[in-house]
């Protein structure tokens, strides 16, 4: 998947915004909470991070499509070995699970206040 479209992917969930930190690492977040990073230091180091669940977690490392992500990895965050170790559509739906993820972990008057419930 392009830069473009990971953003552009990351983007169209609910209550999503975007900012740009850590040497120019684009930063997806829902409710201020990161759940996916590209760019920056992101791409220098491999592919796209993002939060995933604990079977994913495991899983995607042991098939060799992701590493713990540096610095997140005690959080369950991994990094694909390079922007393209998954098909398109499965990574778009890696995005909206570490969307849902992150947003379930939200207090219910922010989930409100953003339309998430």
């Amino acid at each position: 998947m392009t830069p473009r479209s990971f953003e552009a992917r990351s983007l169209r969930l609910p209550a999503t915004t975007k900012v740009v930190q850590w040497e120019g690492t684009s930063v997806f977040k829902v409710g201020g909470k990161m759940f996916a990073l590209g760019g920056g230091f992101a791409a220098s180091s491999g592919g796209y991070m993002f939060k995933v669940s604990d079977m994913a977690y495991g899983m995607l490392i042991e098939h060799g499509l992701a590493r713990p992500a540096p610095y997140l990895a005690r959080a369950k965050w991994v990094q694909l070995v390079s922007n393209n170790a998954l098909p398109d559509a499965e990574l778009t739906a890696y995005l909206a699970q570490a969307h849902a993820l992150i947003a379930s972990r939200l207090t219910r008057k922010s989930r409100e206040a953003l339309g998430l419930n």
